[in-house]
């Protein structure tokens, strides 16, 4: 049976399933309606706008039994039977008039930069990033006596928008305005193809989105960032295995 899709009214609306049905559709690994990206590339994945019992029955046989699983931008609690692990306010800004513009420090970071990728964001904790989180899109750094001290870099993308992540600067380079010449840099590629930049953020980060708004961009809305545990045996994942092979 096929299992139509359900296409949100905004792209942004519910960004990850808009990416993985778009242009990161060759990452995805689908059960049902349900998508994630590869493990190694990405924790988010994607339930439709109205995820119903089967949905959550996909989800669990996707995940495994026992696993906990992000579900950012959730807007309906889990069934009966999860373990809501975590949940915490988020924001979305949209560019609207960011000055772009290229930088002539920033270089673009590949393969080979992806241990000193993961050591900066274990000492600076932007959010997620796990070694194939590169593959997304571009990334940017800046290293100083050849270390890298400060990147950004692209993750979701939903058509005809591309999302800035990753940014964070070592504790010892602060101050010094390179996360901002990032944003603006990585902006500026963006842009360059015809598409949008966007970010997310805690709500509580208040350091972040009054940076972020100083460089032009907007609150578009609030979200949540919530997980939760799939039940150990609840017969959920039995039923998505089987609608699966079905």
């Amino acid at each position: 049976m096929t299992v139509p899709d359900v296409t949100p009214a905004h792209p942004l609306d519910n960004p990850a399933y808009a990416s993985l049905t778009g242009p990161h559709a060759h990452f995805a690994e689908r059960r049902g309606r349900v998508m994630r990206y590869p493990l190694d590339v990405s924790p988010w994945l994607a339930l439709p706008d109205d995820p119903g019992s089967e949905d959550w029955a996909d989800l669990a046989a996707l995940a495994g039994p026992g696993a906990e699983v992000p579900l950012p931008g959730i807007r309906t609690a889990p069934p009966e039977g999860w373990e809501l692990t975590m949940s915490m306010d988020g924001v979305q800004l949209v560019d609207a008039g960011v000055a772009a513009t290229h930088d002539a420090e920033a270089v673009r970071l590949g393969a080979a930069d992806v241990p000193e990728m993961l050591d900066l964001v274990a000492r600076t904790r932007p959010g997620p990033f796990l070694p194939r989180t590169v593959e997304l899109g571009t990334y940017l750094g800046i290293r100083r006596g050849g270390a890298l001290v400060a990147m950004a870099g692209e993750r979701l993308h939903p058509p005809g928008w591309t999302e800035i992540s990753g940014v964070c600067t070592d504790p010892a380079h602060r101050g010094q305005g390179l996360a901002a010449r990032l944003v603006l840099a990585v902006a500026a590629g963006i842009r360059e193809r015809g598409e949008t930049p966007f970010l997310h953020t805690s709500a509580g980060n208040t350091n972040a989105i009054r940076l972020y708004e100083t460089l032009g961009f907007r609150l578009r809305r609030t979200t949540k960032f919530a997980a939760a545990r799939v039940p150990e045996s609840d017969g959920l994942a039995t039923v998505g295995a089987a609608r699966a092979s079905s």
